[in-house]
């Protein structure tokens, strides 16, 4: 199992920073995610970068038990 990392407004949606996902790809994660944290945290991915070990991830990366993938909402301020 891949471990599956939120932030800011993802982790106040899914109530939990830090989980672990069964799935092969960042995709499979992600929809895990989505099926388990329901529709005020899916909601929350429309905006949100996902990252792979700490660089930009696409649906279709591989991922296996020793990686974490990562949420993070858009960051603001000034």
């Amino acid at each position: 199992m891949a471990v599956l990392r939120l932030f800011a407004s993802a982790r106040v949606a899914a109530g939990t920073g830090r989980t672990e996902m069964s799935g092969s790809t960042v995709g499979e994660i992600v929809d895990a995610a989505r099926s388990l944290y329901g529709e005020t945290f899916a909601s929350q991915l429309e905006t949100c970068g996902i990252w792979l070990n700490g660089e930009p991830a696409a649906a279709a990366d591989p991922v296996t038990e020793d990686d974490e993938v990562a949420i993070l909402p858009p960051v603001s301020g000034g």
